[in-house]
């Protein structure tokens, strides 16, 4: 761990602060994406430092093709070596743009071309039976084990009937829930707001757990939070996580993680006929791009477009 390294020379140590607030103030990023920064900029400057580098000058496309080989020696992920390439990159940018390098040296490294995978994706007839047995669990749990079980069933029916992110739910205050109009208001990356809707199936679990689940939970210190955890603090993205592959054991589908809902949400919205850019709006994605990965997934809706409409078909 990095406790147990040597410090960073002090211009090196002072640039990644330098860039962990501009993360924060000028790009609004979350806590959690500032750390990954942070420890993969951390990453960079030490193997750096023990190639002989102790200033950001003398960091050099070979220091960076270096130092991404020996991440993937180390038997890291492609996925991962090309995220650290990408924060190498935005810290360098940064760097140079703030003055403190001549030059940018990221502009000539080479990006690692990754496979194209597309997204878990329930089917709707699975998200509809775990969502109903979570209602059922809730319906049929004792009293001690009845709050959590509403929380599982109104978490699960707000991801799925919404696509927002674990982090995002995680974030929802009570006063962020509208039930009359059925919408919620999140919070997104780089800080975007945005306001999503739901159906009455999310409605009425999210209701359920007002009701019947939160009162049981809630402290003194428990704040604004929508969804509390057993000693009445936030409930954390971690336990959302568990409280969903517990629920996907519970109803025999396949083992999902919260994002998997996001995908099926989203998936779902296009067979149902609607467009790129409503998902796009839905799900919070700054680049339609990101959105028409869901078009890969749908291609059966495609060929019934398809054969309905091309006259030699």
């Amino acid at each position: 761990m990095d406790l147990d390294l040597p410090p960073l020379p002090t211009e090196l140590a002072t640039a990644v602060e330098r860039f962990a607030e501009h993360l924060d103030v000028q790009r609004g990023n979350s806590a959690h994406t500032r750390r990954a920064y942070r420890a993969d900029v951390t990453s960079l400057l030490r193997y750096a430092v023990r190639h002989g580098a102790t200033t950001l000058a003398a960091i050099d496309v070979s220091t960076l093709r270096g130092w991404l080989a020996a991440q993937s020696e180390r038997g890291l992920a492609r996925s991962t070596v090309a995220r650290r390439g990408a924060s190498a990159r935005a810290f360098l940018r940064w760097a140079h743009r703030a003055g403190l390098v001549p030059t940018d040296p990221s502009g000539r490294l080479a990006s690692p071309k990754l496979p194209r995978t597309l997204p878990v994706v329930l089917s709707p007839d699975a998200a509809a039976t775990m969502l109903d047995a979570a209602r059922d669990d809730a319906g049929a749990a004792d009293p001690a084990a009845r709050p959590a079980a509403l929380r599982s069933w109104a978490a699960a029916e707000l991801l799925y009937g919404t696509g927002i992110r674990v982090g995002e739910l995680a974030q929802v205050d009570v006063g962020d829930v509208d039930l009359a109009e059925r919408l919620v208001r999140v919070l997104g990356k780089g800080g975007k707001e945005r306001v999503v809707p739901f159906g009455v199936p999310a409605s009425r679990a999210v209701e359920s757990w007002l009701a019947g689940g939160r009162p049981a939970l809630v402290r003194p210190s428990s704040g604004a939070a929508l969804f509390l955890g057993d000693r009445g603090g936030r409930w954390g993205q971690r336990q959302v996580r568990e409280a969903v592959h517990v629920l996907a054991a519970r109803a025999g589908v396949d083992d999902v993680a919260p994002h998997a809902l996001r995908h099926s949400a989203a998936t779902h919205l296009l067979q149902g006929g609607s467009d790129l850019r409503s998902v796009q709006e839905v799900l919070g994605h700054s680049d339609l791009g990101t959105t028409q990965r869901y078009t890969h997934v749908d291609g059966e809706r495609l060929r019934k477009v398809f054969v309905q409409a091309f006259p030699r078909a």
